[in-house]
């Protein structure tokens, strides 16, 4: 089955996360595939991407499973590399990009809805880091996108609070552009439909003036997230909450 979904119609690229059974958790096999989709979009004649995912979630963020299984410091380097590249190449994507969130987006998941220039909702679509409820720290440019949109000082609360947001709340903290009742994916491409009545060269031109300017600050904040995910990982919180979690009871921390 393929994990991940592209499709090109009437000059917008669709991608869809393709694991609905899982939520569309971010495993290893996924993040490669979205990689290679990312990088095709890049050099089709598409304007407009939208991202969404199938079924009930737009992600729950990295496959637990996965985590659990990357002992090796060399394949968990190989694997925030990937993401690395992925952020990066979709942060300075050329074009414009709406996210459309139905149901979760979380952790990692949550990163990836935030890399985009628009973001669309469904009503009852939740947004939250998570990471702290299992010992870790936000990845794929969480921090920076977070800065970008609360600030460092409410940015830091929020990953810290384990807080889902969602429908009006999400929107006033701008995590949220377009809120809709309907379908977010159908949302989106109708927005999609509006952007392409627009001076769309002009708008991507603008994009990439701000985000050129931000592009070094968000690399070196992806490399700082990898080496401190490195570390969080080895920690003894860390491994009580992925405990925790398979168990599916509350984790007891004790800051070590």
């Amino acid at each position: 089955m393929e994990k991940v979904k592209l499709v090109s119609e009437n000059g917008v690229s669709t991608i869809t996360l393709n694991r609905p059974d899982n939520y569309n958790a971010l495993d290893v096999e996924t993040l490669i595939q979205l990689l290679d989709i990312i990088e095709t979009v890049e050099e089709n004649e598409d304007q407009i991407i939208v991202i969404t995912g199938s079924g009930k979630a737009f992600s729950a963020g990295g496959d637990i499973n996965m985590m659990e299984k990357i002992h090796d410091n060399k394949k968990f380097d190989e694997l925030m590399d990937s993401i690395e590249k992925m952020t990066l190449k979709l942060y300075m994507m050329p074009k414009l990009v709406i996210t459309a969130v139905n149901g979760s987006a979380a952790g990692l998941g949550m990163s990836l809805a935030l890399n985009s220039d628009y973001i669309v909702a469904q009503n009852e679509a939740r947004f939250g880091m998570l990471f702290a409820g299992i010992g870790l720290i936000p990845d794929g440019g969480g921090h920076f996108f977070l800065k970008e949109r609360l600030g460092t000082h409410h940015a830091k609360q929020f990953i810290w609070s384990l807080e889902q947001v969602k429908g009006e709340k999400a929107k006033k903290l701008g995590f949220v552009d377009l809120l809709t009742d309907e379908n977010a994916a159908d949302a989106a491409h109708q927005l999609a439909k509006k952007l392409q009545h627009a001076p769309l060269q002009a708008m991507i031109e603008s994009k990439m003036i701000y985000h050129g300017k931000q592009k070094e600050e968000l690399r070196s904040l992806l490399q700082q997230e990898k080496h401190s995910q490195l570390k969080m990982r080895n920690t003894e919180d860390h491994k009580e909450g992925i405990r925790a979690f398979l168990e599916k009871r509350k984790p007891v921390f004790q800051g070590k």
